[in-house]
Protein backbone atom coordinates (compact mmCIF):
# COMPACT_ATOMS: atom_id res chain seq x y z
CA UNK A 1 0.00 0.00 0.00
CA UNK A 2 1.28 3.54 -0.80
CA UNK A 3 2.09 5.92 2.15
CA UNK A 4 1.50 9.23 1.06
CA UNK A 5 3.13 12.00 2.36
CA UNK A 6 0.18 13.96 3.05
CA UNK A 7 -3.47 12.59 3.10
CA UNK A 8 -6.09 15.87 3.41
CA UNK A 9 -9.83 15.24 4.87
CA UNK A 10 -12.04 17.54 3.15
CA UNK A 11 -11.62 19.00 -1.07
CA UNK A 12 -13.52 22.34 -0.54
CA UNK A 13 -11.34 24.87 -1.32
CA UNK A 14 -9.14 24.23 1.40
CA UNK A 15 -7.96 21.30 0.91
CA UNK A 16 -7.63 22.07 -2.66
CA UNK A 17 -5.50 24.74 -2.24
CA UNK A 18 -3.64 22.91 -0.25
CA UNK A 19 -3.27 19.56 -2.14
CA UNK A 20 -1.94 21.86 -5.20
CA UNK A 21 0.61 23.70 -3.14
CA UNK A 22 1.86 20.92 -1.00
CA UNK A 23 1.67 18.42 -4.53
CA UNK A 24 3.73 21.08 -6.35
CA UNK A 25 6.82 20.88 -3.95
CA UNK A 26 7.23 17.57 -4.88
CA UNK A 27 5.02 16.01 -1.62
CA UNK A 28 2.45 12.95 -2.36
CA UNK A 29 -1.04 13.80 -1.27
CA UNK A 30 -3.87 12.14 -1.00
CA UNK A 31 -7.05 14.58 -1.30
CA UNK A 32 -10.14 12.41 0.46
CA UNK A 33 -13.93 13.71 0.16
CA UNK A 34 -16.73 12.52 1.51
CA UNK A 35 -19.44 13.38 -1.06
CA UNK A 36 -19.89 12.69 -4.66
CA UNK A 37 -17.63 15.71 -6.04
CA UNK A 38 -15.26 17.90 -4.00
CA UNK A 39 -16.85 21.47 -3.02
CA UNK A 40 -20.52 20.00 -2.27
CA UNK A 41 -20.85 22.62 0.84
CA UNK A 42 -19.30 25.66 1.49
CA UNK A 43 -17.22 26.23 -1.43
CA UNK A 44 -19.85 25.17 -3.54
CA UNK A 45 -22.68 27.31 -2.41
CA UNK A 46 -20.63 30.64 -1.89
CA UNK A 47 -21.81 34.01 -2.69
CA UNK A 48 -18.21 34.72 -2.67
CA UNK A 49 -16.11 38.49 -3.26
CA UNK A 50 -13.06 39.46 -2.47
CA UNK A 51 -13.50 42.67 0.33
CA UNK A 52 -10.42 43.35 1.66
CA UNK A 53 -12.04 44.05 5.11
CA UNK A 54 -14.33 40.79 5.11
CA UNK A 55 -13.40 38.63 8.22
CA UNK A 56 -11.88 41.68 10.40
CA UNK A 57 -8.42 43.21 10.89
CA UNK A 58 -6.63 40.10 11.39
CA UNK A 59 -7.79 38.55 8.38
CA UNK A 60 -7.00 41.44 6.06
CA UNK A 61 -3.17 40.49 5.59
CA UNK A 62 -4.52 37.34 4.19
CA UNK A 63 -7.08 38.45 1.80
CA UNK A 64 -4.29 40.97 0.72
CA UNK A 65 -1.34 38.61 0.24
CA UNK A 66 -3.96 36.68 -2.04
CA UNK A 67 -5.02 39.48 -4.38
CA UNK A 68 -2.49 39.55 -6.93
CA UNK A 69 -2.61 35.63 -7.14
CA UNK A 70 -6.64 36.23 -8.36
CA UNK A 71 -6.80 39.09 -10.08
CA UNK A 72 -3.53 37.96 -12.46
CA UNK A 73 -5.34 34.73 -12.82
CA UNK A 74 -8.64 36.33 -13.82
CA UNK A 75 -10.55 35.34 -10.97
CA UNK A 76 -11.68 38.41 -9.86
CA UNK A 77 -13.86 40.72 -11.36
CA UNK A 78 -14.45 44.54 -10.40
CA UNK A 79 -17.79 45.04 -8.38
CA UNK A 80 -16.99 47.83 -5.36
CA UNK A 81 -18.42 47.58 -2.26
CA UNK A 82 -20.45 49.78 -0.02
CA UNK A 83 -20.86 49.29 3.96
CA UNK A 84 -23.87 51.30 4.32
CA UNK A 85 -25.03 53.25 7.77
CA UNK A 86 -28.21 54.99 8.70
CA UNK A 87 -28.86 58.19 10.43
CA UNK A 88 -27.20 57.61 13.89
CA UNK A 89 -24.76 55.53 12.59
CA UNK A 90 -22.19 58.05 12.89
CA UNK A 91 -19.47 56.62 15.59
CA UNK A 92 -20.30 53.25 13.69
CA UNK A 93 -18.31 54.29 10.87
CA UNK A 94 -16.07 56.28 12.55
CA UNK A 95 -15.04 53.03 14.34
CA UNK A 96 -14.52 50.80 11.28
CA UNK A 97 -12.02 53.70 9.39
CA UNK A 98 -9.73 53.68 12.44
CA UNK A 99 -10.04 49.78 12.83
CA UNK A 100 -9.39 49.39 8.89
CA UNK A 101 -7.31 52.21 8.10
CA UNK A 102 -4.11 50.84 9.04
CA UNK A 103 -4.54 47.41 7.79
CA UNK A 104 -3.76 48.45 3.92
CA UNK A 105 -7.21 48.20 3.13
CA UNK A 106 -8.03 50.67 0.28
CA UNK A 107 -11.28 52.79 2.00
CA UNK A 108 -12.67 56.28 2.08
CA UNK A 109 -15.82 57.75 3.44
CA UNK A 110 -18.77 58.95 1.79
CA UNK A 111 -21.46 60.95 2.14
CA UNK A 112 -25.42 60.73 0.99
CA UNK A 113 -24.55 62.35 -2.56
CA UNK A 114 -22.70 59.88 -3.19
CA UNK A 115 -24.47 56.79 -1.78
CA UNK A 116 -27.16 57.92 -3.79
CA UNK A 117 -25.33 57.69 -7.35
CA UNK A 118 -23.91 54.07 -6.71
CA UNK A 119 -26.88 52.76 -4.96
CA UNK A 120 -30.58 54.46 -6.85
CA UNK A 121 -33.60 54.07 -5.17
CA UNK A 122 -31.98 54.31 -1.05
CA UNK A 123 -34.16 55.71 1.43
CA UNK A 124 -33.75 59.18 2.87
CA UNK A 125 -32.12 57.85 6.05
CA UNK A 126 -29.15 55.97 4.77
CA UNK A 127 -26.43 58.80 4.93
CA UNK A 128 -23.36 57.57 5.12
CA UNK A 129 -20.85 54.80 3.41
CA UNK A 130 -17.48 53.38 3.43
CA UNK A 131 -16.42 52.60 0.04
CA UNK A 132 -14.06 49.56 -1.31
CA UNK A 133 -13.09 50.42 -4.72
CA UNK A 134 -11.44 47.27 -5.39
CA UNK A 135 -13.83 44.74 -4.02
CA UNK A 136 -14.54 41.92 -6.82
CA UNK A 137 -16.67 39.53 -7.25
CA UNK A 138 -14.59 35.50 -7.15
CA UNK A 139 -15.29 33.40 -9.88
CA UNK A 140 -15.65 30.59 -6.84
CA UNK A 141 -16.09 27.67 -9.31
CA UNK A 142 -13.39 28.65 -11.82
CA UNK A 143 -10.79 29.21 -8.54
CA UNK A 144 -11.65 25.75 -7.01
CA UNK A 145 -11.17 23.56 -10.49
CA UNK A 146 -8.07 25.74 -10.93
CA UNK A 147 -6.57 24.31 -7.79
CA UNK A 148 -7.89 20.84 -7.79
CA UNK A 149 -6.65 20.80 -11.88
CA UNK A 150 -2.79 22.12 -10.64
CA UNK A 151 -3.07 19.39 -8.18
CA UNK A 152 -3.98 16.54 -10.51
CA UNK A 153 -1.23 18.01 -12.69
CA UNK A 154 1.37 16.84 -9.54
CA UNK A 155 0.29 13.40 -9.59
CA UNK A 156 -2.17 13.92 -6.51
CA UNK A 157 -4.75 11.30 -5.77
CA UNK A 158 -8.34 12.56 -5.38
CA UNK A 159 -10.83 10.20 -4.07
CA UNK A 160 -14.53 11.26 -3.78
CA UNK A 161 -17.51 9.06 -1.62
CA UNK A 162 -14.54 8.43 0.60
CA UNK A 163 -15.98 10.00 4.13
CA UNK A 164 -13.25 8.90 6.74
CA UNK A 165 -14.13 7.23 9.65
CA UNK A 166 -11.12 5.98 11.65
CA UNK A 167 -7.92 7.07 11.94
CA UNK A 168 -4.99 4.92 13.52
CA UNK A 169 -1.46 6.14 14.33
CA UNK A 170 1.13 3.29 14.17
CA UNK A 171 4.59 3.57 13.28
CA UNK A 172 5.13 6.97 12.47
CA UNK A 173 1.50 6.95 9.88
CA UNK A 174 -1.56 6.77 9.83
CA UNK A 175 -3.98 4.32 8.54
CA UNK A 176 -7.31 5.85 7.29
CA UNK A 177 -10.47 3.91 6.99
CA UNK A 178 -12.69 4.98 4.91
CA UNK A 179 -17.18 4.70 5.17
CA UNK A 180 -17.02 2.29 2.08
CA UNK A 181 -13.93 0.17 3.45
CA UNK A 182 -11.18 1.19 1.78
CA UNK A 183 -7.72 2.05 3.66
CA UNK A 184 -5.03 4.27 2.68
CA UNK A 185 -2.15 5.45 4.99
CA UNK A 186 -0.38 8.41 5.31
CA UNK A 187 2.84 10.18 7.00
CA UNK A 188 0.53 13.43 8.05
CA UNK A 189 -3.11 13.69 8.27
CA UNK A 190 -4.53 17.40 7.25
CA UNK A 191 -7.65 18.35 8.59
CA UNK A 192 -9.61 20.31 5.99
CA UNK A 193 -13.11 19.17 6.81
CA UNK A 194 -14.83 22.18 7.12
CA UNK A 195 -17.91 22.00 9.69
CA UNK A 196 -16.87 18.66 10.57
CA UNK A 197 -12.49 19.41 11.29
CA UNK A 198 -13.85 18.86 15.05
CA UNK A 199 -15.79 15.42 14.50
CA UNK A 200 -12.03 14.44 12.53
CA UNK A 201 -10.21 15.40 15.53
CA UNK A 202 -11.86 13.61 17.63
CA UNK A 203 -11.62 10.25 15.16
CA UNK A 204 -7.81 10.76 15.16
CA UNK A 205 -7.92 11.23 19.18
CA UNK A 206 -6.69 15.31 18.53
CA UNK A 207 -8.28 17.88 20.90
CA UNK A 208 -11.27 19.76 19.14
CA UNK A 209 -10.25 23.27 18.24
CA UNK A 210 -13.81 24.29 19.03
CA UNK A 211 -15.03 24.84 15.53
CA UNK A 212 -18.17 25.86 15.44
CA UNK A 213 -20.49 25.87 11.87
CA UNK A 214 -22.86 28.22 11.46
CA UNK A 215 -25.80 28.90 8.80
CA UNK A 216 -25.96 31.20 6.81
CA UNK A 217 -28.76 32.08 3.76
CA UNK A 218 -28.64 33.66 0.46
CA UNK A 219 -31.76 34.23 -1.74
CA UNK A 220 -32.26 35.07 -5.67
CA UNK A 221 -34.62 37.34 -6.06
CA UNK A 222 -36.46 39.47 -9.27
CA UNK A 223 -36.96 43.16 -7.93
CA UNK A 224 -38.53 45.93 -10.12
CA UNK A 225 -36.86 48.36 -11.11
CA UNK A 226 -34.14 45.92 -12.64
CA UNK A 227 -30.88 45.81 -10.95
CA UNK A 228 -28.61 47.90 -12.06
CA UNK A 229 -25.17 46.31 -13.89
CA UNK A 230 -22.87 48.54 -11.94
CA UNK A 231 -24.53 47.86 -8.66
CA UNK A 232 -21.88 47.28 -6.09
CA UNK A 233 -21.93 44.80 -2.92
CA UNK A 234 -24.04 46.42 -0.42
CA UNK A 235 -23.49 45.59 3.14
CA UNK A 236 -24.63 47.11 6.20
CA UNK A 237 -22.02 48.35 8.42
CA UNK A 238 -24.43 46.80 11.46
CA UNK A 239 -23.82 43.39 9.99
CA UNK A 240 -27.47 42.58 9.16
CA UNK A 241 -28.22 41.91 5.67
CA UNK A 242 -25.59 42.55 2.26
CA UNK A 243 -26.54 42.40 -1.78
CA UNK A 244 -25.03 42.16 -4.49
CA UNK A 245 -25.91 41.80 -8.15
CA UNK A 246 -26.00 38.29 -10.07
CA UNK A 247 -26.69 37.76 -13.76
CA UNK A 248 -30.03 40.35 -13.42
CA UNK A 249 -30.97 39.38 -10.01
CA UNK A 250 -30.21 40.09 -6.59
CA UNK A 251 -28.47 38.18 -4.36
CA UNK A 252 -29.45 38.97 -0.78
CA UNK A 253 -28.64 37.24 2.61
CA UNK A 254 -29.81 38.62 5.98
CA UNK A 255 -26.02 37.98 7.28
CA UNK A 256 -27.48 34.73 9.27
CA UNK A 257 -25.09 32.83 11.43
CA UNK A 258 -27.32 30.39 13.47
CA UNK A 259 -25.35 27.63 14.63
CA UNK A 260 -26.01 24.33 13.45
CA UNK A 261 -24.56 20.50 13.15
CA UNK A 262 -21.93 19.74 10.34
CA UNK A 263 -24.77 19.08 7.54
CA UNK A 264 -26.05 19.69 4.74
CA UNK A 265 -27.68 22.93 4.94
CA UNK A 266 -31.20 23.89 3.79
CA UNK A 267 -32.93 27.59 3.85
CA UNK A 268 -35.04 28.68 6.41
CA UNK A 269 -37.95 30.68 5.19
CA UNK A 270 -37.81 33.21 8.22
CA UNK A 271 -34.21 33.63 7.07
CA UNK A 272 -35.32 34.45 3.37
CA UNK A 273 -38.48 36.61 4.91
CA UNK A 274 -35.80 38.84 7.06
CA UNK A 275 -33.54 39.67 4.42
CA UNK A 276 -36.46 40.81 2.00
CA UNK A 277 -38.01 42.60 4.50
CA UNK A 278 -34.26 44.28 5.33
CA UNK A 279 -33.72 45.09 1.58
CA UNK A 280 -37.46 47.09 1.96
CA UNK A 281 -35.43 49.06 4.32
CA UNK A 282 -33.10 50.23 2.52
CA UNK A 283 -34.37 50.90 -1.17
CA UNK A 284 -37.52 51.40 -2.92
CA UNK A 285 -37.42 48.23 -5.25
CA UNK A 286 -40.05 45.91 -5.42
CA UNK A 287 -39.26 42.33 -4.61
CA UNK A 288 -41.46 40.62 -7.73
CA UNK A 289 -40.18 36.97 -6.69
CA UNK A 290 -37.94 34.74 -4.96
CA UNK A 291 -36.21 32.74 -7.55
CA UNK A 292 -33.98 30.43 -5.99
CA UNK A 293 -32.57 30.01 -2.19
CA UNK A 294 -29.91 28.31 -0.67
CA UNK A 295 -28.05 28.20 2.55
CA UNK A 296 -24.11 27.01 3.43
CA UNK A 297 -22.50 26.30 6.62
CA UNK A 298 -19.41 29.03 7.55
CA UNK A 299 -16.89 27.23 10.45
CA UNK A 300 -15.22 29.47 12.99
CA UNK A 301 -13.06 28.98 15.90
CA UNK A 302 -14.13 30.74 19.09
CA UNK A 303 -11.80 33.99 18.22
CA UNK A 304 -12.80 33.76 14.08
CA UNK A 305 -9.47 33.15 13.34
CA UNK A 306 -8.00 30.44 10.94
CA UNK A 307 -6.37 27.36 12.39
CA UNK A 308 -3.41 26.92 10.50
CA UNK A 309 -0.51 24.11 10.83
CA UNK A 310 0.30 21.46 13.19
CA UNK A 311 -1.45 19.79 16.13
CA UNK A 312 0.31 20.14 19.19
CA UNK A 313 -0.87 17.12 21.20
CA UNK A 314 -0.75 14.63 18.69
CA UNK A 315 1.94 13.99 16.23
CA UNK A 316 1.47 13.65 12.49
CA UNK A 317 -2.02 15.68 12.58
CA UNK A 318 -2.30 19.08 10.98
CA UNK A 319 -5.05 21.59 11.07
CA UNK A 320 -6.23 24.03 7.83
CA UNK A 321 -9.89 24.57 8.70
CA UNK A 322 -11.77 27.42 10.57
CA UNK A 323 -11.96 29.96 7.81
CA UNK A 324 -15.53 30.66 7.97
CA UNK A 325 -16.98 32.92 5.02
CA UNK A 326 -13.27 34.41 3.94
CA UNK A 327 -11.70 30.79 2.78
CA UNK A 328 -12.15 31.57 -0.22
CA UNK A 329 -10.51 35.54 -0.89
CA UNK A 330 -7.81 34.15 1.02
CA UNK A 331 -7.05 30.85 -0.49
CA UNK A 332 -3.95 31.32 -2.20
CA UNK A 333 -2.24 33.27 0.73
CA UNK A 334 -3.53 30.47 3.06
CA UNK A 335 -2.53 27.42 1.19
CA UNK A 336 0.87 29.31 0.51
CA UNK A 337 1.45 29.44 4.26
CA UNK A 338 0.07 26.19 5.25
CA UNK A 339 2.26 24.43 2.52
CA UNK A 340 5.52 26.28 4.73
CA UNK A 341 4.29 25.60 7.65
CA UNK A 342 3.99 22.11 6.97
CA UNK A 343 7.33 21.49 5.16
CA UNK A 344 9.13 23.38 7.36
CA UNK A 345 9.39 26.31 4.47
CA UNK A 346 10.51 29.46 4.41
CA UNK A 347 8.28 32.74 4.02
CA UNK A 348 8.04 33.90 0.08
CA UNK A 349 7.16 37.14 -1.12
CA UNK A 350 3.43 35.98 -0.67
CA UNK A 351 3.52 35.42 3.15
CA UNK A 352 6.46 37.60 4.07
CA UNK A 353 3.82 40.00 5.83
CA UNK A 354 1.56 37.06 7.53
CA UNK A 355 1.93 36.74 11.27
CA UNK A 356 1.51 32.49 11.34
CA UNK A 357 1.43 32.79 15.37
CA UNK A 358 -2.44 34.29 14.69
CA UNK A 359 -3.51 30.90 12.99
CA UNK A 360 -1.25 28.40 15.17
CA UNK A 361 -3.06 25.82 16.48
CA UNK A 362 -1.46 26.04 19.95
CA UNK A 363 -3.14 29.37 20.69
CA UNK A 364 -6.54 27.36 21.01
CA UNK A 365 -4.87 25.34 24.28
Amino acid sequence: MTTYDFAIVGAGIAGASLAAELSASGASVLLLEAEDRPGYHATGRSAAFWEECYGGAEIVPLTLASGSYLRERGFLHERGALYIAREGDEELVTQFMQRFVPTGATIQHLGRGDLQKRVPGIRHDWSDAIWEPVCADIDVAGLHAHYLAQAREADAAIECRARVVRLDRRNGRWDIATERGEAFQAAVVVNAAGAWADELAKLAGVKPAGIEPYRRTVAQVRVDPPVPDDLPLVLDIRGRFYFKPESGRLWLSPHDEEPSKPCDAAPEELAVAEAIAQLEEVVDWRVEAVEHKWAGLRSFAADRRPVYGYAPDVEGFAWFAGQGGFGIQTAPAAARLGRQLLLGEERDAMTEKLDAELYSPARLD
